[in-house]
């Protein structure tokens, strides 16, 4: 897409609610990532020694004539006895993936040292993830946004015991989904629409948290499923 091109966001078409928007399939079809994997000397083993995979999605169709700039989001697999991932939902008010839920992460600033060390500033300053707490296991390839955001995924290992302070100007609620839902592809739903002449697609993860429907979709979802790809190949 050239940069003269203009999409509108999904998010801010008329009336539009991805929860509304039908599934065109689930992906029971693949197998789920074996548990043991999902164990922390498994996890180190398997970024120490990448097998040979493809990440499945890359990039959203861009909808701003902004100069893309870099990012980078922290992947915070909780070392529980089941393992689980750390996950926020964004505050109402912000400008961009406003509601959404997220991983902690944001722009690298001039003053970081680098991708891993921009992950891990930003879930100080958005839920206060200690770093000691946090072990950097690797990174996944880039993920583009429809925001011009270039985004380096950092996945990392956090021991229990951290206390969170979220940012109230920035995070609306921090909360963990087992890493097991999130990797059997029998959770992963495509949805597909055409707007504006465009169609767009993109995976859901609906998680029940007790009465709350966690609704992971969009760019934390397309990341997941990266993710998942890396984890089963």
């Amino acid at each position: 897409m050239s940069s003269s091109d203009h999409v509108t966001p999904l998010s801010r078409l008329p009336n539009f609610d991805p929860r509304t928007v039908p599934v065109a399939g689930v992906d029971a079809h693949l197998p789920a990532v074996p548990a043991e994997r999902l164990q922390p000397e498994s996890l180190r083993a398997r970024f120490a020694a990448p097998p040979a995979w493809q990440p499945e999605v890359r990039a959203e169709p861009r909808f701003t004539q902004r100069q893309p700039a870099q990012a980078a989001v922290l992947i915070p697999l909780v070392a529980r006895s089941e393992p689980t991932l750390l996950l926020t939902q964004r505050t109402a008010h912000l400008s961009t993936h406003s509601g959404q839920i997220a991983f902690p992460g944001g722009k690298v600033d001039e003053s970081d040292a680098g991708v891993i060390d921009a992950a891990l500033r930003e879930a100080e300053e958005e839920v206060g993830l200690a770093r000691e707490f946090v072990q950097v296991l690797g990174t996944l390839p880039i993920y583009t946004t429809g925001t011009a955001f270039i985004v380096t995924p950092v996945v990392a290992l956090v021991q229990p015991g951290f206390t969170l302070t979220p940012n109230a100007g920035e995070v609306a609620d921090v909360f963990e989904v087992p890493l097991s839902f999130l990797l059997d592809p029998a959770h992963h739903r495509r949805h597909a629409l055409v707007a504006e002449g465009v169609r767009r697609e993109w995976f859901s993860m609906p998680y029940r948290d007790g009465d709350v429907e966690r609704f992971i979709w969009g760019a934390t979802a397309g990341m997941l499923r990266n993710f998942y790809r890396f984890m089963a190949a």
